[in-house]
């Protein structure tokens, strides 16, 4: 009797929320990951170390070179404490990147994982739904170890910095969409070239290491369209204390960017394997 209500309720809701707007079943991709990854979650905390080495070598090492460097609003910082909180908007990337291009990729192309979840109840939009937040969850995992080691090392100066972590969940869900939305797109392996085209350039010119004034000024306006650049403002604002109306318009274009990545992606992965 409970399983049967349960499908009146699901079937219910499903007649009340428009198709694009339901996705319950959602949760079933999220306990997959949970149990694939169970026996190997040290591959999830790899993706913890590559910012860290980043702040180590570079944030410390160059930074006892460069001292200060003009932080937002004009203050000068030091230079681990500037380069710290954009290395944890590039890590929601690249973890976000990483789990909605590549492993998307091959459970639809070969593993056939989606094939196989379409031919029960489950819906295109609620396995992007489930894909985008494992890539959250996994993200999150690196959000809250990054600042564990910023805490450590006293390069938080803000109270404001309690918001870096679901802001970077907010980095990650943007590029968790726009990720798979692209990887719909993608037939093989050879157009991941095109991932490293995108990301590559925005770790390195997305103010990581040095402020947008040193560029000039077709090149700022450049910059300033990336969406690295603005989870970039977003952490470094919250976490340096330089909180504005700035931060507002930052967290919505990446709130924009992954909710219409999520939305392409499920109708692209129904229009490919429903046919």
């Amino acid at each position: 009797m409970t399983t049967i209500a349960a499908d009146a309720r699901a079937s219910t809701a499903l007649r009340l929320v428009p198709p694009g707007m339901y996705a319950g079943r959602g949760h079933v991709v999220l306990e997959r990951a949970f149990r694939v990854y169970r026996r190997s979650w040290m591959v999830i905390f790899s993706g913890f170390f590559e910012p860290l080495f980043y702040l180590l070598s570079i944030g410390v090492g160059i930074g006892k070179l460069v001292g200060t460097v003009t932080g937002p609003g004009g203050q000068p910082v030091g230079f681990t404490s500037f380069v710290a909180p954009a290395l944890l908007a590039t890590s929601a990337m690249n973890g976000a990147v990483m789990d909605s291009t590549f492993n998307v990729f091959f459970r639809l192309k070969y593993a056939k994982l989606y094939d196989s979840a379409l031919a029960t109840p489950m819906r295109a939009d609620e396995i992007a739904l489930g894909e985008v937040g494992w890539a959250l969850i996994r993200g999150g995992i690196y959000a809250v170890a990054f600042m564990v080691v910023m805490l450590a090392m006293g390069l938080v100066h803000s109270a404001w910095a309690v918001l870096d972590v679901p802001c970077a969940l907010l980095i990650g869900f943007a590029f968790a969409g726009a990720g798979m939305a692209a990887t719909t797109y993608m037939r093989s392996w050879q157009h991941f070239e095109f991932v490293m085209l995108a990301t590559l350039p925005m770790f390195l010119f997305s103010t990581t290491f040095y402020p947008l004034t040193v560029y000039p000024r077709p090149l700022q306006i450049l910059v300033e369209c990336t969406p690295l650049y603005q989870g970039v403002v977003l952490l470094r604002g919250l976490t340096l204390g330089a909180v504005g109306p700035a931060l507002g318009w930052s967290a919505a274009c990446l709130a924009v960017m992954g909710a219409a990545g999520l939305a392409v992606a499920g109708r692209r992965i129904g229009t490919l394997l429903l046919k």
